[in-house]
């Protein structure tokens, strides 16, 4: 079966690489399944989780924006910021939620209201990325003591 080569870099480092089955994006029109074989494309990514499977192992992510790109079974992300699931500081994002709450809550006329709520929408995205993907799989959470 074809694969796709996929690469996620942020201006800091190479976050992901590897041959996967399908990638799964939060496109700004919405959430796109990319299989191998897909047309070339061009598009802006919006804060949301970016799902990589290989075989049955899956990979979550988190990214704040960016581009994708997709040109011959090759799909590179250009991210502004980007995490791995289990790398989430839960704590952080928690205050950066609570922070974006107080400012939407308490604002100013001089403050810039869209940017507080992008700073809201995108602490909400990473705590859901991170706690859906660090619970246990049903079935194998009660056995494990025994």
């Amino acid at each position: 079966m074809d694969k796709l080569k996929f690469e996620i870099v942020t201006a800091e480092r190479l976050l992901y690489s590897d041959d996967v089955d399908i990638v799964i994006a939060p496109g700004v029109q919405g959430e796109m399944g990319i299989l191998p074989s897909h047309a070339p494309l061009l598009t802006m990514l919006q804060p949301g989780e970016l799902v990589v499977r290989k075989g049955s192992e899956e990979t979550a992510m988190f990214v704040s924006g960016g581009f994708l790109e997709i040109m011959q079974n090759r799909v590179t992300v250009l991210a502004d910021t980007a995490e791995r699931a289990e790398e989430i500081d839960i704590a952080r994002a928690e205050v950066a939620k609570g922070r974006a709450e107080a400012r939407l809550r308490d604002h100013v006329p001089e403050m810039d209201l869209a940017r507080a709520e992008v700073a809201l929408k995108r602490s909400l995205v990473r705590l859901k990325v991170a706690e859906r993907r660090r619970k246990p799989k049903s079935g194998l959470g009660g056995a494990q003591g025994l």
